[in-house]
C-alpha cells in the first residue's frame, strides 16, 4: 500500500514521526522538551463491544486552561521509537507530538491511538476496514463507531478539555481520519485527512488503471505484516533482501507474480497475496472503498494531498469531491501542493528531485493553512486565510485559491498526436495513419534511468530523456510555446489503438520539455538518497508532469475484462490523476506512449490471461499501433485555464 520504507516511512509506521519547526543554530535556545510542557498518560479505552484500544494522551501541564483534543488513529503504533526500538510506557516521550511546533506551543491535548487489532489494542484488524460489513466477525469493528466511543470516553475522563475534538492523519492514518468522521460525533469540529487511502483499486495505492503497482506494494507489504495483539512487537522492522540494488533486475528475473510472491515468507505475503489475486474491481475492493460512505459529516474538513504523491495522489481528490457531494453546508477544503507522499508534514517543500519550487511550500502550508484551520474550529481564533481550494501551480510555482476543484473556468482542449512525432491543438491534416512499436515484456521500459528499489519519490518529476530514445516508446512534442499554458484538472488520454496480442498496457506520460538554453544544472543536495548524483544539465530536461497506465482489457469495465481482437482498431479512453501545471513560454509539451513501466507497474503478458496466474510462456511480444488518421484521431484531453490569473 505504501512505497519502500524510507527513514520517513519507518518513522511513520513506528509512530515516532516528529515535525521540527526549524533547525536550531549553534548557540540557540535549549532544545524543546515535550516532557517539560506535557504530561503523558496511557489508557485502554473500552469500545461498545468490550474491545479495548490502547491510547496515549499528552496533556498540557497548565491546568488553569482548557484545551481541545487533537487525535490521530494509526495502524503504525502509538508507541515511541527510542534507540532504534519501539517502546510503550508513560516514561517514553517523542521529541514532538504535534503537526508543527505551533500546535505544541499553543496547547492541545494530543491523543494517539493504536487502531483495533494493531500493537497494544485488542480486537481483529482488517485492512481498510469496510464501513459496512454484514458478516463482521467477532472483534472486528467500525472505524466511525470506534472514534465515537473514543471521543465519548475522552470527554468524560480527561480533565481540562474544552469539549472540542480535531482529528488528522497522513496516509493510512488519513484513511482512519476519513472513516472516523462518518456520522461524526458532535464534538468533532475539525478533521484533516491527509493523503487518505480511499479506493485502493482506482488510481490509489494498489492499482492504477487496473495495472498492479508492483514495486511500491512489494516493498511495503514485505515489512507491513500482521502480528499477535495486544503486543508492542515487532520492535524493529525486517527489510526484504532483494540481493541487488536494482529492483528492475530482481523483478524481471522472477518475471511472474507467482514467482515474485514465492520470494517472500508466508508472513510477508499474507497481506500482499489477496491484493494481487483480486485483480478486478470486485467486492473485495468495493467494500473497502470509503468514498461512498462519507456522509453525515458535521465537522469542518481540510483534505490535503501532493501533486507528486506516488501513493495517494487520487485519494485526496476523491475524498474532497465525495464530501462536497454528500455534505452540503459544511466547510470542505482541499490543499494540493508540490509534494511527494507526506512531505508537507516534515519537509520545507522547496524541491523534489531536481525540480525547484522557489519557496518553502511545506512550511507555508503548516503555518498559514493547517494551523489556522484547527485554531479557528477548535479554539475560535479568527482565520483570515480561508479558501475552499489552495492549489500550488507547478511550473510557475505560485499558490492559487479557487472556489472549487477543478476550477470552473477551465476549458477542455485536446492535444492531438500527429505524424512524425508532432503534437498540437489541431487535428493532423495528412501523413501516416499510425505509429507502431514492438513491446517485449522481457525487455520492458524502466520507470527510472537508474537502479532503484521500491518507488523513489522523485520519479514523479523524473527526467524522461532516457525513455525518449527507446524504440518501444512513442514520443510526440509540440512546437516551442509562445505563451504560458496552464492545465488544471484531469488528464484524459483518448486513443485509437490496435495490438497483435490479446491484451496490452497503454502508459501515457505528459511531459514538460525545458528549453535548450535553460539555466543551471541538477546539483541538488536535497533530492535524497534515492537519486544518484550524475552530471546533469537542466537544459532540455524532460520533466514528468503526469503518467498513468491503463491495462487494456479494462478499457470498457474494471469488473469484466475483455480481450483485444488482434489487429482490430479500438478506442482506449481513461482518466489520469489531475494536474495543476503551467508549461512556460519557451518550453514544449511532450506526450510519450509505451506498453510497460517496469517495475513500477507489473508486467502485462500481452496475452489475455489472469495475470496473477500467468506462466512464463504467456509473456509474448506484440506490435502496438497508435492511430492519428481521420475518424481515428488520438490525443490527450486536458483542462486549460484561460489567460493570466
Amino acid at each position: 500500500m505504501k512505497p519502500r520504507l524510507t527513514a520517513f516511512a519507518l518513522a511513520l509506521m513506528l509512530g515516532c514521526l516528529t515535525i521540527q519547526a526549524g533547525a536550531a543554530d549553534a548557540g540557540a535556545s535549549p532544545k524543546y522538551s515535550l516532557r517539560e510542557h506535557y504530561t503523558k498518560y496511557e489508557f485502554r479505552i473500552p469500545m461498545r463491544d468490550g474491545v479495548r484500544l490502547f491510547t496515549a494522551v499528552y496533556v498540557p501541564k497548565d491546568a488553569g486552561k482548557t484545551y481541545p483534543f487533537l487525535i490521530q488513529r494509526t495502524p503504525y503504533s502509538a508507541g515511541v521509537q527510542s534507540g532504534g526500538e519501539l517502546h510503550y510506557g508513560v516514561d517514553f516521550y517523542p521529541e514532538h507530538i504535534g503537526p508543527s511546533q505551533d500546535f505544541e506551543n499553543s496547547g492541545y491535548i494530543f491523543v494517539k491511538q493504536d487502531v483495533r487489532g494493531r500493537y497494544m489494542s485488542e480486537g481483529k484488524w482488517v485492512e481498510m476496514t469496510p464501513h459496512v460489513a454484514p458478516n463482521r466477525a467477532k472483534g472486528q469493528g467500525n472505524e466511525s463507531e470506534d472514534m465515537h466511543d473514543t471521543v465519548e470516553w475522552l470527554l468524560k475522563n480527561v480533565a481540562n478539555n474544552n469539549g472540542k475534538v480535531g482529528i488528522l492523519g497522513t496516509s493510512y492514518p488519513g484513511f482512519y481520519t476519513s472513516a472516523s468522521i462518518i456520522d461524526s460525533h458532535p464534538a468533532i469540529k475539525a478533521a484533516s485527512p491527509q493523503a487518505p487511502v480511499t479506493d485502493l483499486f482506482m488510481n490509489d495505492d494498489s492499482y492504477h488503471g487496473g495495472a498492479f503497482m508492483l514495486a511500491a506494494n512489494f516493498d511495503f507489504y514485505s515489512a507491513f505484516v500482521e502480528a499477535e495483539n495486544p503486543t508492542p512487537l515487532p520492535k524493529t522492522w525486517d527489510r526484504f533482501d532483494y540481493g541487488t540494488a536494482d529492483g528492475y533486475e530482481f523483478f524481471l528475473k522472477h518475471l511472474t507474480l507467482s514467482n515474485i510472491l514465492g520470494t517472500m515468507s508466508a508472513k510477508q505475503r499474507a497481506l500482499l497475496q489477496p491484493t494481487i489475486e483480486h485483480s478486478t474491481y470486485d467486492d473485495f475492493w468495493k467494500t473497502r472503498n470509503i468514498a461512498p460512505h462519507l456522509k453525515n459529516i458535521k465537522a469542518a474538513v481540510l483534505t490535503v494531498g501532493g501533486w507528486y504523491d506516488a501513493e495517494d495522489l487520487q485519494g485526496p481528490l476523491t475524498t474532497y469531491s465525495s464530501i462536497k457531494r454528500n455534505n452540503p453546508g459544511i466547510y470542505n477544503g482541499l490543499v494540493m501542493g508540490p509534494w511527494s507522499h507526506g512531505a508537507w508534514g516534515r519537509a520545507d517543500g522547496k524541491t523534489l528531485g531536481y525540480i525547484k519550487f522557489d519557496a518553502k511550500t511545506g512550511e507555508q502550508f503548516r503555518s498559514n493553512i493547517l494551523y489556522p484551520f484547527f485554531e479557528q474550529h477548535l479554539k475560535g481564533v479568527a482565520n483570515k486565510n480561508v479558501s475552499e481550494v489552495y492549489a500550488f501551480e507547478t511550473g510557475s510555482n505560485v499558490w492559487r485559491n479557487y472556489a472549487a476543484w477543478p476550477p470552473k473556468q477551465t476549458q477542455a482542449r485536446t492535444l492531438f498526436l500527429g505524424p512524425n512525432g508532432t503534437l498540437g491543438w489541431k487535428q493532423p491534416a495528412a501523413g501516416e495513419a499510425y505509429d507502431e512499436y514492438v513491446a517485449d515484456p522481457r525487455k520492458p521500459v524502466p520507470f527510472t534511468a537508474y537502479p532503484a528499489q521500491g518507488a523513489p519519490k522523485e520519479y514523479m518529476v523524473g527526467d524522461q530523456r532516457f525513455a525518449s530514445s527507446r524504440p518501444d516508446v512513442l514520443t510526440y512534442r509540440s512546437e516551442v510555446l509562445e505563451e504560458d499554458i496552464t492545465l488544471a484538472g484531469p488528464v484524459k488520454p483518448k486513443l485509437f489503438v490496435s495490438t497483435t496480442g490479446t491484451d496490452a498496457d497503454w502508459v501515457v506520460k505528459l511531459i514538460d520539455v525545458y528549453p535548450a538554453e535553460y539555466p543551471g544544472g541538477g546539483d541538488d543536495e536535497e533530492r535524497g538518497p534515492d537519486v544518484p548524483k550524475p552530471t546533469l544539465t537542466m537544459a532540455g530536461y524532460q520533466q514528468l508532469v503526469r503518467g498513468d497506465p491503463l491495462r487494456g482489457k479494462f478499457r470498457n469495465s474494471f469488473e469484466k475484462p475483455e480481450p483485444f481482437t488482434p489487429g482490430k482498431v479500438e478506442a482506449v479512453n481513461y482518466a489520469m490523476s489531475d494536474v495543476n501545471h503551467t508549461f512556460r513560454r519557451g518550453h514544449r509539451i511532450m506526450v510519450q506512449i509505451q506498453s510497460s513501466w517496469f517495475p513500477l507497474v507489473d508486467l502485462n503478458p500481452q496475452t489475455f490471461v489472469d495475470i496473477p496466474k500467468a506462466k512464463p510462456e504467456d509473456f509474448q511480444k506484440a506490435t502496438q499501433r497508435v492511430y492519428h488518421a481521420p475518424a481515428m484521431y488520438s490525443g490527450v484531453e486536458v483542462q486549460v485555464l484561460p489567460g493570466l490569473r
